[in-house]
């Protein structure tokens, strides 16, 4: 693998598959999205040659499930020019500006103004009707404390929810529940999922931007989206909290669940980041292909790593952008060797196990 961009690790089945007979377009039938804030950057040029070379080539209803920054990325792949729409995130994402000390509301409004832009006056018609992608934005509906803006109020229900997911998982039930806005014209493959309540939401053309808003919607970063519409009354905020790196049933499909992601391992939950014990249930992997960037390319990034959000406060916003559009210019090598795949195949010595 040395000197190589892009990773690519399979679950059993889907490593069996595509061994077998190579990576075939027409079984992709869900691409996966997950939280991460700028981490994105790093897979700009990915998300480009998808969109270019592989987008035409699906068929059928394709599922597209993010939550948070996965879901603002695929808003942009179901628009009917997606390579224009990731670029205006790409340049909104780039070059916001704030001031010194901005509060939740300077950032949810900036938040506003890029997704305003990335969408465009029709990009949520586009995205309900597009003839192949079915768009599902997984958000999280807060419950208690969880649910207050007030700082104090907001910092304890997160403590609490901290301490209680070092036990379980599960513990997750008192302040957050999941809640998806969902394509009506095709049911969702992986909503049996039974370790948390879920509700589904018809998406709309009125309700697909606060949704989105409300999946990246970082707590103490980022006001809840409070009552979307079409939804029940409440206070809505970033699915990555329960759905950091999408633990869902992700090989409900007959077919390949394609995720492009920054890291080659899965995260279950936000709170989860640090609790390197917690991985996701073997069976929601088994038909996944992820690709990621390899040690390599992440080493020659700016300082070493990928883009993420606290780099607003490691670098002056001249010093951040140079960096982030760094990161970006090196993301083509990941989209040049997926090209590759695309018109040569993927070698089965190439693939690894997602899981061990």
């Amino acid at each position: 693998m040395a000197g190589r961009a892009l990773r690519f690790l399979a679950g059993p089945t889907a490593l069996a598959e595509i061994r077998e007979r190579g990576l075939d377009p027409e079984r992709i039938r869900l691409l996966a999205g997950a939280s991460g804030g700028a981490k994105w950057l790093v897979l700009y040029g990915l998300d480009r040659v998808i969109m270019r070379d592989l987008l035409p080539r699906l068929r059928g209803a394709v599922h597209l499930i993010g939550s948070s920054i996965g879901t603002w990325r695929f808003a942009c792949y179901a628009q009917s020019d997606p390579l224009a729409a990731i670029d205006r995130l790409r340049d909104g994402y780039i070059y916001q500006h704030y001031s010194e000390r901005p509060d939740r509301a300077e950032i949810t409004a900036k938040s506003r103004e890029i997704l305003g832009h990335a969408l465009g006056p029709r990009g949520p018609r586009e995205i309900l009707s597009h003839p192949v992608l079915r768009t599902h934005i997984m958000t999280a509906r807060a419950h208690g404390p969880a649910a207050s803006e007030r700082g104090a109020m907001l910092t304890a229900g997160l403590a609490l929810a901290a301490a209680g997911n070092l036990l379980s998982r599960r513990s997750l039930r008192a302040f957050f529940s999941r809640a998806l806005f969902s394509d009506p014209r095709e049911q969702a493959p992986f909503l049996h999922a039974a370790d948390f309540p879920l509700r589904v939401h018809a998406l709309t053309e009125e309700n697909l931007a606060p949704a989105i808003l409300a999946s990246g919607a970082i707590p103490l970063v980022i006001e809840g989206m409070r009552d979307i519409p079409g939804g029940v009354p409440g206070v809505y905020r970033d699915g990555g909290i329960i759905d950091y790196h999408l633990d869902l049933p992700l090989s409900a499909i007959d077919g390949i669940a394609l995720y492009a992601h920054f890291y080659p391992h899965l995260i279950p939950g936000w709170f989860d980041k640090r609790l390197s014990w917690r991985r996701p249930a073997r069976a929601h992997m088994d038909r996944v292909l992820l690709m990621a960037p390899s040690d390599d390319f992440v080493a020659g990034l700016p300082g070493g790593r990928i883009p993420d959000r606290h780099d607003f406060r490691r670098y002056d916003p001249a010093t951040r952008e140079r960096h982030w559009k760094r990161a970006v210019a090196e993301s083509e090598r990941l989209g040049d060797e997926f090209a590759e795949v695309m018109e040569k195949g993927l070698p089965a010595e190439r693939i690894e196990p997602l899981l061990p």
